[in-house]
């Protein structure tokens, strides 16, 4: 068995943006502990403002955490050399519209002081790739439909040959088409021993190509680890009824379980959210269609 080493790992890691008062500091990030293992494809699950862009601009060293550290590759995060061995696909894709697909990636390419027949076999193999048509590569980008622009931005990641792949919201704008041929590219990342660290607010983003995730909300890490073990887990969640007359806890009661249960720990009656709705839906539906 081959051993996996982390190819990302966060310690305590906090981002407080400033506010002209300090009552109005935004704390984006909370103490965020991840280990990101090499050649698996981990996931930042969460809703827009949970902390997954904040942590992938601390990742690739664009910003300074508050407090807590972040190693990538082993280094701390934004070390020159580590960065030639990430790719970066931003949720937005910031093309020069004038240029078309083949001048983008030569440009790009120019930057890892390819020299041109490099450049010629790295633009044409990440081209075919992507999947981008012969056809469209020689037309000014500013006439691509958005999943064109996309994969000319998936293409401008990988074209380093990246050992680590950062991918924030990577289905974002396409059609169904569309994402699900991005999430096939991403599993051949995977099957060429590339680690993916992929962020989204939509769960079957994450749920169809990821081994391991972690929830964020309010810039917190709620729940997280392998994919299989968080599908098969079931939450029990119960009701308190606080303040209410003790007539409207007795028809709680009997509408969820009909047996008057009560928690252990607190003698309170207990109620099971699941029954309760269900028991609910059935009592509504029976008023407004009584059997005759």
């Amino acid at each position: 068995m081959v051993a996996q080493y982390s190819a990302i790992q966060t310690r305590q890691l906090t981002k407080v943006y400033p506010g002209f008062w300090k009552s109005q500091q935004v704390l984006a990030l909370s103490q965020l502990n991840l280990q990101v293992l090499q050649g698996e494809i981990f996931g930042l699950l969460g809703p827009n403002g949970s902390g997954k862009t904040t942590t992938i601009k601390l990742l690739l060293g664009l910003i300074n955490p508050t407090a807590g550290d972040a190693l990538v590759m082993g280094q701390r995060a934004g070390d020159q050399e580590t960065r030639r061995r990430i790719g970066y696909l931003p949720e937005e894709s910031y093309l020069y519209r004038f240029l078309n697909a083949r001048q983008t990636l030569d440009f790009y390419a120019r930057l890892f002081n390819m020299n041109r027949a490099q450049r010629r076999r790295a633009v044409d193999y990440y081209l075919d790739f992507v999947g981008l048509e012969p056809a469209v590569r020689n037309r000014r980008i500013g006439t691509y439909s958005k999943g064109q622009t996309r994969r000319v931005a998936l293409a401008q990641a990988l074209l380093n040959n990246p050992d680590l792949i950062i991918m924030d919201e990577p289905t974002s704008g396409l059609d169904p088409v569309g994402m699900l041929e991005i999430k096939g590219m991403i599993g051949r990342l995977k099957a060429a021993g590339k680690t993916v660290l992929l962020s989204s607010h939509q769960l079957a983003d994450v749920e169809d190509v990821c081994d391991r995730l972690v929830i964020l909300y309010r810039g917190q890490a709620e729940l997280g680890g392998a994919l299989a073990d968080l599908l098969e887990r079931r939450e029990v969640f119960q009701l308190e009824a606080r303040a209410v007359s003790p007539e409207l806890q007795e028809k709680l009661i009997a509408l969820a379980r009909g047996d008057g249960a009560q928690d252990i720990r607190t003698g309170r009656p207990r109620v099971r959210l699941e029954d309760l709705f269900k028991r609910l839906v059935d009592a509504k539906r029976q008023a407004e269609h009584p059997q005759v």
